[in-house]
């Protein structure tokens, strides 16, 4: 048995403001949009991943999901000049990422990195 992938799912009352987000933040294009749910993706391959923590890393809370990027710094630019709650500030941490938290319109806390 191999597993194929992982989708997190997220419950949105406003799917109009996550389609926004993800797409002006992350540049993330709708794969599946059936009104009810709606699916985003990047055109990339990666083996499917689930972390378990007791914390986030630098004592900070476990975040929703985290999200690799190729240029973290473009991707906080973004998150700010849109407004949204930056959870946790842009930082370079001991153990090789750069990375930030940022809150989704579902709610949901997204750790935005890139490695060093």
């Amino acid at each position: 048995m191999t597993v194929k992938r992982i989708v997190p799912n997220f419950h949105s009352t406003d799917p109009a403001k996550s389609k926004a987000f993800y797409r002006d933040v992350l540049d993330l294009e709708i794969a599946m949009d059936f009104g009810w749910i709606v699916t985003f993706a990047a055109e990339t391959n990666a083996p499917p991943q689930l972390s378990i923590a007791s914390e986030g890393g630098a004592g900070t809370m476990v975040p929703d999901v985290s999200i690799e990027v190729d240029d973290v710094d473009a991707v906080y630019r973004r998150a700010q000049a849109g407004g949204h709650d930056i959870v946790y500030s842009l930082c370079d941490e001991d153990w090789g990422v750069r990375r930030f938290y940022v809150r989704d319109p579902c709610g949901k806390v997204l750790n935005i990195l890139s490695h060093s």
